[in-house]
């Protein structure tokens, strides 16, 4: 199986730029990862002033219309205060119009504001994406469509359309780090994304050989596995030019969010240990993101690699030129190590 990589965004809203402005910077960054042929470009899914995107499959179509072959995924949509009929609808339009190339990630969402906003009960936290992921799977597998359960009115005989390209959309589950959502992963033969996003990745090791003999448990054929690795990451000539550029703004956001949730504020000290060789950031030169992406191959035998590069108020050129090292530099080098063959891409130029 080819080692995929990809990007994924929360399209943060920095101070001084409009809503209007950020959207054309999304669509750009889309455009170019899929120009530099990169595997898989993710859009998240929040509720907050700080971020752009409530709704990923509708920015998700307007890539579509932009790119041509990379496949297009949300991260996350945030199941539990969804309505997966109208989930599964979206994404199977979105995969309509891409000609077959969407994904849904799902997931319970590292906000809560879309809670109370949909009409959702945080007490009801586990039990609704519990049921909402069955609801979303029954859909997925065809019509007509008859479910019922606790927080939703019953289908009976419901044909649900329109129907995707894909025989069937792929849905990921996206954790990071509880262990009940990864076992629920592995029983129901769902892909898995983990987010790491802190510490060190060799913490994530027993959730990964929980998923793992979790698969097994379940009788799933091994070589169906798939498993995806989530981290913040940032690629610059050199590795002062990737401080210069990204230290500032993600420590800014982490402590922003960190406040919020009662973090200890981070400073150099934390950065320097997270972008260590063994610390959970990608960054610095195209060697070292490629040295730490295969270190997390070499623990988790993931399949996929998908970094967060556009994080807090860092500049957009410095996203775009990131982006272009990523898939000019980066990637090479990590195809090359994993399959022992030379990559034939050519590179993009990015101007400015």
């Amino acid at each position: 199986m080819t080692f995929e990589l990809g990007l994924a965004t929360f399209a943060d809203l920095a101070a001084g730029v409009s809503p209007q402005q950020r959207m054309r910077e999304l669509l750009e960054e889309a455009q170019l990862a899929d120009q530099l042929g990169l595997d898989v470009f993710a859009v998240g899914e929040h509720h907050r002033a700080d971020y752009l995107v409530s709704s990923p499959a509708v920015a998700l179509a307007a890539i579509a219309a932009r790119t041509e072959r990379i496949r297009l995924s949300s991260a996350v949509t945030v199941l539990s205060s969804a309505d997966p009929v109208r989930v599964f609808q979206e994404f199977a339009e979105l995969d309509l119009i891409s000609g077959g190339r969407a994904e849904i990630m799902a997931g319970r969402g590292s906000f809560i504001e879309s809670f109370p906003l949909f009409g959702y009960d945080l007490d009801d936290y586990d039990e609704l994406y519990a049921e909402k992921l069955d609801l979303l799977l029954a859909i997925r597998a065809g019509n007509p469509v008859s479910w019922s359960g606790r927080h939703r009115p019953p289908l009976r005989d419901a044909a649900i359309y329109p129907r995707p390209v894909q025989e069937q959309l792929p849905v990921w589950v996206a954790v990071g780090g509880t262990p009940m959502s990864v076992v629920r992963a592995a029983t129901l033969g769902l892909p898995l994304t983990i987010a790491i996003i802190g510490g060190q990745p060799a913490r994530f090791k027993p959730l990964v050989e929980l998923y793992d003999q979790a698969w097994e448990a379940a009788g799933h054929a091994p070589q169906d596995r798939r498993l995806a690795i989530n981290t913040h990451g940032f690629v610059a000539p050199t590795r002062s030019a990737a401080d210069s550029a990204f230290a500032a703004p993600y420590l800014e956001m982490m402590n922003r969010i960190g406040r919020e949730r009662g973090w200890p504020p981070a400073g150099r000290d934390q950065y320097e240990a997270l972008t260590a060789a063994d610390g959970a950031v990608a960054l610095g030169a195209p060697e070292q993101v490629a040295e730490k992406i295969l270190m997390e191959h070499r623990l988790f035998g993931n399949q996929r690699y998908v970094a967060q590069f556009s994080v807090g108020a860092v500049k957009h050129v410095d996203v775009l030129r990131s982006i272009e090292l990523f898939g000019t530099e980066v990637a090479p080098l990590v195809r090359r190590e994993l399959s022992g063959e030379p990559d034939g891409r050519q590179p993009v130029t990015v101007s400015g």
